[in-house]
């Protein structure tokens, strides 16, 4: 029961943040505050009542219009605040489900001294934190191919103090193979390394700076285990997205569908996603495979 009630909490909890990350996404790019001034209509401007910014229930009641201009919203809205609640119920699932395994196996109360504590809690709610900055920056890339300083710079700071806290790291930061920098400099150096290559080939740019700054900040959440299967499963979604691209292109439209530009750094978001909620199994099972897959 507990667990149900802590899952839905914070799915409910996600909806909140994910209302607010829209109106990041909405004023950011406008380069507008996203203090002032009060929600309000991006066509009429008519200031929002306070029953029209209640998550994912004001959209469904509004028919997804504005009560005044019925000027459309957009469908971001609803899906960016699905995400997060979503996302953040899993998690919460996921933690309650690890914290009872553990409680069943050792045959024995828990031990809350401060440090389990403390990386317990910097583990939940650095996950809460992460998936809802992937959240935000697969929506801007998706929408503008925009992955904004203001949120990797400051993400890999925060990504190297949660694993700081969580106990993942013991050696100096500096000058370990298993430490945040090193993850850092290898997922953002593949990244630009393909950058490079793709200049000397095509000499044009093909990816943009954003993206090795996003790679960096996955690495600095989850290693570069993480990092990397972040990469391999964002390469392989957006290589599906060109495919489906060009098949459902019309013949007048095959140049054109082949520039097409694919926002690189949504799929690597849900890569991301995917490896802070499933990594571990994932690299379990391929670790187990190429176990038996040796001669």
């Amino acid at each position: 029961m507990f667990r149900i009630f802590v899952t839905v909490f914070a799915g409910l909890v996600g909806l909140v943040f994910g209302s607010f990350l829209n109106v990041c996404l909405s004023r950011w790019p406008a380069g507008e505050s996203i203090v002032k001034p009060r929600s309000h209509c991006r066509s009429c401007g008519r200031t929002l009542a306070w029953w029209e910014n209640v998550p994912l229930l004001s959209w469904l009641a509004l028919g997804g219009r504005c009560r005044t201009c019925r000027a459309r919203i957009g469908l971001r809205y609803v899906l960016v605040e699905l995400a997060v609640g979503a996302l953040w119920a899993t998690i919460a699932w996921q933690t309650a489900g690890r914290f009872f395994s553990l409680a069943i196996d050792s045959h024995m109360p828990i031990s809350f001294s401060p440090p389990f504590l403390e990386q317990a809690a910097a583990t939940f709610f650095g996950n809460l934190i992460f998936t809802w900055l992937l959240v935000g920056l697969a929506a801007l890339d998706a929408e503008h191919l925009w992955l904004p300083d203001i949120v990797t710079l400051p993400g890999i700071l925060l990504g190297i103090v949660a694993t700081i806290l969580r106990g993942d790291t013991r050696a100096p930061l500096l000058v370990s193979l298993t430490s945040p920098a090193f993850a850092i400099a290898i997922a953002g150096g593949l990244i630009l390394l393909i950058r490079w290559i793709y200049w000397l080939v095509r000499l044009r740019e093909g990816i943009g700076l954003g993206d090795a700054k996003l790679m960096a900040m996955v690495a600095a959440w989850i290693g570069l285990s993480g990092a990397l299967l972040s990469f391999a499963i964002g390469v392989v979604l957006g290589a599906l997205a060109g495919v489906a691209i060009l098949m459902t292109s019309k013949p007048r439209d095959a140049e054109p569908a082949r520039l097409t530009k694919l926002p690189l750094g949504t799929f690597l978001c849900l890569g991301g996603i995917v490896s802070v909620l499933w990594g571990a199994q994932i690299l379990s099972v391929y670790l187990h495979w190429a176990e038996l897959s040796r001669p």
